[in-house]
């Protein structure tokens, strides 16, 4: 990456004065330091390698990915997909470094283009963030049933697959109050699990089976399940798998307030976490896919897992079950991530008046420095999110589509307005230097790409259970965006667009709660 020799007095940084000058670099921002500075580059990255979660958002949708377009797609998809993705990334991240706050996207949006940008972007960001702690955890809590049925031949009905969830989102709120630091230690054990998650479940796929398939099936073999005939159209739709998995890297933005040095190190961290999760994943992927021994029973596991029935099949119960519950480990550590992220958003979003309620949200405890009722207002939407799955099988698809939909955007506005800026735009001390634009607009023209295809029917014919409610969730959330806005507009804005208070409402931020 090219760095200006001399970075803006706001960026520049040194080993022993770093923290002092992200507070003051905040301060200029517009905002009084209140969250707990605990974080080191390796803990920013970690937190969105964690909400990535190869071994979450591969697994989860692996078996949408055997009928929409099959071992082809998932593998040619993941490796294209990957690379776009990284060009978002790394396009986000040089505007991450200019702006680093808890708000992120949408504080980034209503610098670069106004107070309506912001707004849309916030609701979009928080949409996708909400829907993301609903995907994971549920896609845990489907997991744990499928371990729990190999073990003791537990049936994970609907019912009580959300049981489980509920039990998981409970844990996840739990684990976030007791501040930063935990969060970043546990988000440091993540990487490392994940890493050596995938490298023994490659490598046992690999000694154990006898029978593998060759690698013309796992480069080339395409299934169309979905009802479609059109191939290219099945293609694109198979691309929701890494899509979907390669989503949350701006959580290393929204802790930018809890980072030292976060002028480079969120930025690293959004780019660190696409390309080592692009690396692992395609390894776990193709690990998974060689060793499908029998790929219509594996598609129609009466575990409901079908990565459960390949490790079943490959390695038998008990290895199957201790592999699984690697996952579960793994997918775990995701959704304790996905929840801080989210959590920081609802607290930066009240911070200037977004979120009906904003006075409560924004509160921080004195003594963990955690927004806490932001924690438990992130855990109680995805929960509600999650509910439709108790009537419809492919009501959590639906989810993970409302994540795509949502977050998706929101991470190419940021990057447009900046293009639109040109010159105006100062950029912060990571940057890209002669490759920003070019960057930049591959990653606006690919982001409007996946968010049209996203809003596209995945199955034929449509009916009520198969339609994709993706659009439904972004047209409602834009309508009660705008209807809320005027009802909001006037307390609503960053420190530069709005009256942000006085000092006693300043202080009501380190207001103790617990």
């Amino acid at each position: 990456m090219s760095r200006p020799s001399e970075p803006p007095a706001a960026g520049r940084h040194s080993a022993s004065g770093a923290a002092t000058d992200e507070e003051q670099r905040l301060r200029e921002l517009g905002y009084r330091p209140v969250l707990a500075r605990r974080m080191g580059g390796f803990g920013n990255f970690a937190i969105s390698f964690s909400v990535i979660s190869i071994l979450s958002g591969c697994m989860t949708l692996y078996g949408f990915g055997l009928g929409t377009g099959g071992p082809a797609v998932m593998l040619w998809g993941w490796a294209g997909v990957g690379l776009f993705v990284l060009c978002v990334g790394m396009a986000l991240a040089e505007v991450t470094s200019a702006y680093p706050t808890s708000g992120a996207l949408y504080y980034m949006a209503d610098r670069l283009g106004g107070r309506r940008w912001g707004w849309y972007t916030g609701w979009l960001n928080l949409l996708g963030l909400l829907g993301a702690i609903a995907g994971i955890d549920y896609g845990a809590a489907l997991f744990t049933g499928a371990f729990l049925n190999l073990q003791w031949g537990f049936a994970p009905t609907p019912e009580k697959t959300m049981l489980i969830f509920v039990a998981i989102l409970l844990l996840h709120a739990v684990l976030n109050l007791f501040g930063v630091r935990l969060v970043s230690v546990l988000n440091s054990v993540s990487v490392w699990w994940h890493l050596a998650g995938v490298a023994l479940i490659v490598g046992a796929l690999v000694i154990v089976p006898d029978h593998h398939q060759s690698p013309s099936f796992v480069f080339t073999e395409f299934v169309n399940d979905t009802g479609w005939e059109n191939p290219l159209y099945v293609a694109a739709i198979g691309l929701l798998l890494a899509q979907y998995t390669f989503s949350g890297y701006d959580a290393s933005a929204h802790l930018s307030e809890e980072t030292s040095n976060a002028s480079v190190s969120a930025a690293r961290g959004i780019v660190r976490a696409i390309w080592v999760s692009w690396l692992a994943g395609f390894v776990l992927l193709a690990g998974l896919t060689f060793a499908i021994q029998d790929y219509a029973a594996t598609r129609d596991t009466a575990t409901g897992v079908p990565p459960a029935q390949i490790l079943l099949d490959g390695l038998g119960t008990d290895g199957a079950s201790a592999l699984l519950l690697v996952v579960i480990v793994a997918q775990l550590f995701c959704g304790n991530a996905e929840v801080a992220a989210a959590s920081r958003m609802v607290f930066a979003f009240s911070r200037d008046g977004a979120l009906p309620g904003s006075s409560l949200w924004r509160r921080v405890s004195a003594r963990t420095q955690t927004p806490v009722p932001a924690v438990w207002l992130s855990v109680a939407v995805a929960c509600l999110l999650a509910v439709p799955s108790l009537y419809s099988a492919t009501a959590y698809g639906a989810v993970t589509a409302i994540n795509v939909i949502g977050i998706t955007p929101a991470y190419a506005i940021p990057v447009l307005l900046r293009l639109r800026a040109g010159d105006r735009f100062t950029p912060g001390p990571w940057n890209l230097g002669r490759w920003s634009r070019p960057v930049g607009w591959v990653a606006v023209v690919w982001v409007a790409f996946v968010t049209v295809l996203f809003c596209l029917p995945q199955a034929s014919p449509v009916t009520v259970d198969t339609m994709n409610y993706a659009v439904v969730a972004l047209l409602v959330v834009l309508v009660l965006a705008t209807v809320w806005w005027f009802a909001a507009r006037r307390s609503y804005g960053t420190p530069t667009t709005a009256a942000y208070g006085d000092d006693r409402e300043q202080e009501e931020l380190a207001e103790g709660i617990v």
